[in-house]
């Protein structure tokens, strides 16, 4: 299935901390676009041990794109409960580290009085005070690893739907080219027609301003020239047959599965050159409209593109 690179997931497990208390692990995925698979992780320290099991999921899931896994963790709510019953359940004050805080805390009312205290939530933040019930290593590694393979899912899921949209929209975009081409194809004889006659007058006023005895040579070389630039100018056969081809092979590759997108992103480099080879050869105020709303539709294609797997 096509996917976006773009997405998010996230997926939430429980870890014992021990004394009946529980903690819920949070993990986050999310990703955005990028030429290559970039992998970033913002985990607890509680759960590094995750990153590398982590790493190999994503690697295994996905191609292109940056992603994120977070984490983050709390005590569950009902640890209240079990506080009430154990004093000790939410962890237990480090004396010595205390005294020590408060020691440093004089000092530095000393050296500067007008300082306020430390609040009662400070000090419970300050490293070392609080010995908070940890659980087991293994149990974190775990729990990341299962939370980070359902947040994973949750993120392809995502991708896949942005995915299907994309190609919603860009099958739209083909098939209003292909619109434009079958308008313009068919006039292009009219055109040619039209400009031969032009080329036709051109050539006779040419004749008529020259006199006979310098009729000649220079006569001949403008003759050539004129009809070299007629030749050149007319000749998009080919390029609207490589228009179609190309289109063909878009409407191809959205109907596939799998990445897609650096494939789409040289189909639109090798429809805009055919778009403005087609502008630059018009011989016609119609034909040159239609090359500039084939290469805006091809614009707001690669676009969408950017943001395809």
């Amino acid at each position: 299935m096509i996917s976006s690179m773009t997405g998010y997931g996230s997926a939430s497990r429980q870890v014992s901390l021990g004394a009946g208390v529980v903690a819920d692990l949070q993990v986050e995925c999310r990703a955005v676009n990028s030429r290559f698979l970039d992998l970033g992780f913002r985990l607890p320290d509680e759960c590094r041990g995750a990153e590398p099991a982590l790493r190999e999921l994503a690697t295994q899931s996905l191609s292109r794109g940056k992603v994120e896994f977070r984490a983050a963790w709390r005590v569950n709510s009902a640890a209240a409960g079990a506080a009430k019953s154990n004093p000790h359940a939410l962890g237990a004050i480090n004396k010595d580290r205390l005294d020590a805080l408060y020691t440093l805390q004089e000092k530095a009312q000393d050296a500067f009085p007008k300082a306020q205290e430390l609040s009662i939530a400070e000090v419970l933040r300050w490293p070392g005070v609080v010995s908070e019930p940890r659980g087991e290593e293994d149990s974190w590694i775990t729990a990341a690893v299962e939370a980070g393979r359902a947040a994973l899912a949750a993120l392809m899921e995502s991708r896949h739907a942005e995915g299907k949209a994309l190609v919603g929209v860009l099958t739209s975009i083909t098939g209003k080219m292909r619109d434009i081409v079958k308008v313009i194809e068919p006039k292009v004889p009219e055109y040619v027609a039209q400009y031969q006659e032009k080329l036709t007058e051109r050539l006779a006023e040419a004749l008529a301003a020259q006199e006979q005895a310098k009729a000649g040579a220079e006569l001949m070389e403008r003759i050539r020239q004129e009809v070299v630039l007629y030749a050149v100018r007319i000749d998009v056969a080919e390029e609207f047959a490589r228009l179609k081809t190309h289109l063909q092979a878009v409407d191809t590759a959205l109907a596939g599965k799998g990445p897609v997108g650096k494939r789409l992103d040289f189909l639109m480099q090798e429809l805009n050159r055919e778009a403005n080879t087609l502008s630059s050869k018009s011989v016609s105020g119609e034909c040159t409209q239609a090359a500039l709303e084939l290469k805006l539709m091809i614009e707001q294609m690669r676009e969408q593109v950017q943001n395809l797997e």
